[in-house]
C-alpha cells in the first residue's frame, strides 16, 4: 500500500527532551494537529477530502541529542533577498535554543558536497553571522545544478553531518529528496530539511516565499519609475520586465502595488500582438487616449515569440527563455511608428537588482519563522521535508509531494481580478 502524500517521515523514536521547556514556558506542537488541504489548490493528489498537512513548531521530545548534532546549511540557486536572515537565524536557533554548537556552511550550494573540486564548509557561529541578517546575496555562495546525490550523500557521511538544511528553489527541493532518497536506501540517521527560496513564489503547498515582498516592493519603485518616465516624454511608454519564469507572481502584485500599471503580461496567460485582441493595438489606443503607457511583463511570457532563438537547459535544466522584453520593445515601437505615433521608449530590466539586495523587514521577521520551524523540525528527526505556508501557518511538507505539482496564478482568482482591476486590460488578450 502506498503511502500518504502528506506524512513525514522520521529517523526514529524522540528520546530526548526538549531544552526549550528548561528556559521557558511553551505549548508544545503535536504531530496530529493539521490543516486540511483545498482540491481548487492541488492537482494530482489522490484523495484530497482526506488529506492534511502538520503543523510546524517545537515538539517536547526530541531525536537528536544536541551535543551529537553536526549541522551543515547549504544555498542553491540563484540569488534571493533573504538568504543571509535564513542562515543567520539558523544558527542563532540551533546555538542558543537547542545548544547546538557544531554547524558548518557548505560553499557554494550543492557544488560544495561534490567529490572534487569542492572548498572547505565553512564554520558558523553566532559570531560569524550576526551582522548579516540584512545582507543581500548569501555568505556561503550558491550555485546551479547538482552532482549525483550518491557522491553528496558520501560528503555528508565523511563530514559527519547528521542534519542538512538545504535552502533553494524547486530545483533544490528536487535536490533534496533525492539526497533524502539515497540517505534512506543507506539507512542513515541523517535529517535532510528544505526551506523554500524562490523569488517567482511558485513552489506548491507554499503560499509565501521568502523574497517575495522584497521582490514586490523594488519592482513596484519601478513601475513607478517607468510611470514618471512615461508621462515625462510625449508618447512615453515605459516597458519593465520583471523576473517570472512559469509563474507571473512578481509582475501581477507589484503591477497592483504600484497601480500604474496599464498592462500587465504573465505565462499563466497568452496574448496575441496583432489583430483586435491583440497588445500592440491596445497599446495604440492607450496612447491616442491617455498619451502615456506602462507595460509590465514577466520573463517567461509570451516565449512562443522568442523560444526560436535559444536552444538547450540551463545548469538547473530549466529551458532557456528568450529576451521577451528585447522583442516586445521592439514590436511595440514599430508598430507606433507605422501608425504615425513617434514613441519615446524607456525600457527597464532590474532583475538582478532585485535578486542581490536586501531583505525587507518583512522578509527579514519571515526568515526567521522558517528557520525556527526548520529547526524545531529537524531537532524531532523529521526528515525528507520542506516547510510549508498554508492558511498563513506554517506546515511540514514532504519533498515528494512536490512531485507533478505546479503552482500559478489563477486567472479566474482574486489576483488577477485585482490587475484587471487596476490595468483595465480584458480578461483574455487574444
Amino acid at each position: 500500500m502506498s503511502q500518504p502524500t502528506f506524512i513525514i517521515d522520521h529517523l526514529g523514536i524522540c528520546k530526548f527532551s526538549n531544552p526549550i521547556s528548561e528556559q521557558q514556558e511553551i505549548a508544545y506542537q503535536t504531530d496530529d494537529k493539521r490543516l486540511p488541504l483545498i482540491a481548487t489548490q492541488c492537482q494530482n493528489i489522490k484523495n484530497i477530502g482526506t488529506e492534511t498537512l502538520e503543523l510546524a513548531g517545537p515538539r517536547e521530545k526530541l531525536f537528536f541529542q544536541p551535543e551529537h548534532v553536526r549541522a551543515a546549511i547549504v544555498t542553491c540557486g540563484g540569488l534571493c533577498p533573504g538568504f543571509n536572515a535564513v542562515i543567520r537565524e539558523l544558527v542563532m536557533q540551533l546555538w542558543h535554543v537547542y545548544k547546538c554548537e557544531d554547524t558548518i556552511g557548505i560553499r557554494y550550494g550543492y557544488q560544495g558536497l561534490a567529490k572534487e573540486g569542492a572548498m572547505e564548509p565553512m564554520k558558523l557561529t553566532p559570531d560569524i553571522v550576526s551582522g548579516i541578517k540584512a545582507l543581500g546575496g548569501t555568505m556561503l555562495g550558491s550555485s546551479r545544478g547538482t552532482p549525483s546525490s550518491s557522491e553528496i550523500v558520501d560528503s555528508l557521511e565523511r563530514l559527519g553531518i547528521n542534519m542538512l538544511f538545504v535552502i533553494g528553489g524547486d530545483g533544490t527541493m528536487r535536490g533534496g529528496n533525492a539526497i533524502w532518497r539515497e540517505v534512506k536506501r543507506r539507512k542513515k540517521l541523517i535529517s535532510v530539511i528544505g526551506i523554500p527560496k524562490t523569488i517567482d513564489n511558485d513552489i506548491p503547498f507554499v503560499r509565501r516565499t521568502f523574497g517575495f515582498s522584497t521582490a514586490v516592493e523594488k519592482a513596484s519603485d519601478v513601475i513607478n519609475a517607468a510611470e514618471i518616465e512615461a508621462k515625462g516624454m510625449p508618447h512615453g511608454v515605459g516597458l519593465v520586465k520583471l523576473m517570472g519564469r512559469d509563474a507571473g507572481f512578481i509582475a501581477a502584485t507589484a503591477s497592483v502595488a504600484s497601480g500604474n500599471a496599464n498592462l500587465c503580461l504573465i505565462p499563466e496567460l497568452p496574448f496575441e500582438l496583432k489583430g483586435k485582441s491583440g497588445i500592440l493595438d491596445l497599446i495604440e489606443k492607450r496612447l491616442r487616449v491617455k498619451d502615456h503607457a506602462v507595460i509590465v511583463i514577466a520573463e517567461g511570457a509570451g516565449q512562443n515569440f522568442v523560444s526560436q532563438t535559444v536552444n538547450g537547459t540551463d545548469a538547473s535544466g530549466n529551458p532557456k527563455l528568450g529576451d521577451i522584453g528585447s522583442f516586445l520593445k521592439k514590436e511595440i515601437k514599430q508598430h507606433l511608428t507605422n501608425c504615425g505615433i513617434p514613441v519615446s521608449m524607456k525600457y527597464f530590466d532590474p532583475s538582478y537588482l532585485i535578486r542581490a539586495t536586501g531583505p525587507n523587514a518583512s522578509d527579514q521577521l519571515y526568515c526567521g519563522r522558517l528557520a525556527r520551524a526548520a529547526t524545531h523540525a529537524a531537532m524531532a528527526g523529521k526528515t525528507g521535508m520542506l516547510i510549508g505556508h498554508w492558511y498563513d501557518m506554517l506546515t511540514h511538507i514532504p519533498f515528494r509531494a512536490l512531485e507533478n505539482q505546479s503552482r500559478r496564478i489563477n486567472i479566474d482568482g482574486e489576483l488577477w481580478f485585482s490587475v484587471r482591476e487596476n490595468t483595465g486590460q480584458p480578461q483574455y488578450l487574444y
